[in-house]
């Protein structure tokens, strides 16, 4: 976690990272509380595409659990991880992104308001993520490693 720190002032989180967080255990949730948990000393920045929030929250939207859905709605809500929105500029950007990367338009969003709101680093553990100029793919189970 340290040289993730060291390297990065604004990172930017997959849902993936953060569904790790909220709906499992075992390492590689560890390892995603501990880089929420640098975020809300205020040791790193974070943010996260609005179509993140949206990913994370399908989940229980699908099951039909509103409980569910207000409790994970409210915990992110309630982390420091400021969520970024789609704008115009955003989505031309992704729109290259997944032209040039052939990745679909979900991943292509993420990595475009990761760049578009200053961070340095996107962490996931989707290996099919790589990194772009300006914007550095660092794998979860990497750093759980």
């Amino acid at each position: 976690m340290l040289a993730l720190t060291a390297r990065h002032r604004r990172i930017a989180l997959d849902s993936n990272v953060l569904i790790y967080l909220l709906e499992t255990t075992g390492q590689l949730a560890d390892t995603a509380a501990a880089i929420v948990d640098a975020i809300e000393a205020g040791e790193i920045e974070g943010v996260m595409s609005a179509v993140g929030l949206l990913e994370i929250l399908v989940g229980p939207a699908s099951g039909g659990d509103a409980a569910a859905f207000e409790i994970t709605a409210d915990a992110i809500r309630d982390m420091r991880v400021r969520v970024v929105p789609l704008d115009g500029s955003t989505a031309e950007d992704a729109a290259w992104i997944r032209g040039s990367l052939g990745i679909g338009i979900e991943d292509a969003a993420h990595l475009a308001s990761a760049r578009n709101a200053g961070a340095t680093a996107f962490v996931t553990n989707d290996r099919r993520i790589r990194s772009i100029p300006r914007l550095e793919v660092i794998y979860l189970d990497d750093l759980a490693a």
